[in-house]
């Protein structure tokens, strides 16, 4: 029976993620298409019916072009990291409660916090590795973003933690029956979508991809499928943070079409930004960060701390 069990955790597990990187081919159809209409032009339309093949075809030649690497680089951690980076972001998939023999975890909010503490360190060494001058600033800059907003992400769960009394994700379908979170943390609300735009590098705060200062930052020496699994985890994590922002904050019920209208709407508003907002200034993100985000993101674990130990004072 046990084996039994593991092979349909196996199999679930398998499709899952060959759902997501399905998903994935088609948000990057959807950003070059949302983009092309913004700046008043056809997206891809000559592949196929409307251009909708153009991903398929577009993976096909990335992963058939020759594999290129500095001479001077570390080749190991230079030719692993991209790979790394898919496998983190892939694995934040297993912890959504699915509720199909995967795995459920109690802890499935501190495994996410575990998984995109360990993402920043691909970036860093992808950098690194390419011993070239503009990827290693465009791994600094990730690492020194990375930093910043991982402890307003954190104190945001924990003020998450002290509201539902635990570390599961399965909770938020139990507290979000009568009220969405949104509307009782409307403020959090938005610094964690910011913070997520800077979680998954994109504009505005693309710094560590910075094409216009840094050619092409942290990535500038990859090609064929190095490139192609960079962007792979990074429109995975797009997907994933959008998914995340809907169990938070809206509803959590993974059984209702409108959770999945609200998850697409959330990546398009990732689109959105790209084709709207410039880059932040580097300076202008720390500030943000540290003296902005910080302290309401404190102050508001302080007053839910205070509310359930007030709430509970009068229940005893």
């Amino acid at each position: 029976m046990f084996i039994i069990d593991i092979m349909v955790s196996l199999v679930c597990m398998i499709l899952l993620v060959v759902c997501v990187l399905i998903g994935v081919a088609f948000l990057t159809l959807l950003e070059r298409k949302v983009l092309g209409y913004i700046q008043i032009r056809k997206g891809p339309n000559k592949v196929g019916f409307m251009g909708i093949p153009q991903p398929f075809s577009d993976a096909i030649k990335l992963f058939t072009k020759e594999q290129t690497f500095p001479l001077l680089s570390n080749y190991i951690m230079y030719y692993y990291s991209p790979i790394m980076s898919l496998f983190l972001s892939l694995l934040m998939w297993m912890i959504v409660p699915y509720m199909m023999g995967l795995f459920v975890y109690s802890m499935s909010m501190l495994m996410f916090l575990c998984l995109i503490s360990m993402g920043v360190y691909t970036v860093m060494i992808a950098g690194w590795s390419s011993n070239s001058t503009y990827s290693m600033l465009g791994g600094m800059r990730s690492v020194a973003q990375t930093i910043s907003y991982e402890v307003s992400l954190a104190l945001i769960f924990m003020s998450f933690m002290v509201l539902i009394g635990g570390f599961s994700l399965m909770d938020f379908f139990m507290y979000q029956d009568y009220i969405w979170m949104f509307f009782l943390c409307m403020p959090l609300a938005f610094i964690w979508m910011v913070s997520s735009l800077a979680e998954t590098n994109r504009t505005p705060f693309d710094f560590a991809e910075g094409e216009s200062e840094l050619v092409s930052g942290f990535n500038v020496e990859y090609s064929s499928g190095g490139f192609a699994l960079i962007f792979l985890s990074e429109y995975s994590s797009i997907l994933f943070m959008s998914m995340l922002f809907n169990i938070l904050f809206m509803g959590s019920n993974l059984f209702s079409l409108m959770f999945y209208i609200g998850m697409v709407f959330i990546s398009f508003l990732f689109i959105w930004v790209r084709g709207t907002l410039p880059r932040f200034r580097y300076d202008k993100l720390m500030y943000l960060a540290w003296k902005s985000f910080l302290p309401v993101a404190l102050n508001y674990l302080f007053f839910y701390l205070g509310l359930k130990i007030f709430l509970y004072s009068l229940l005893i």
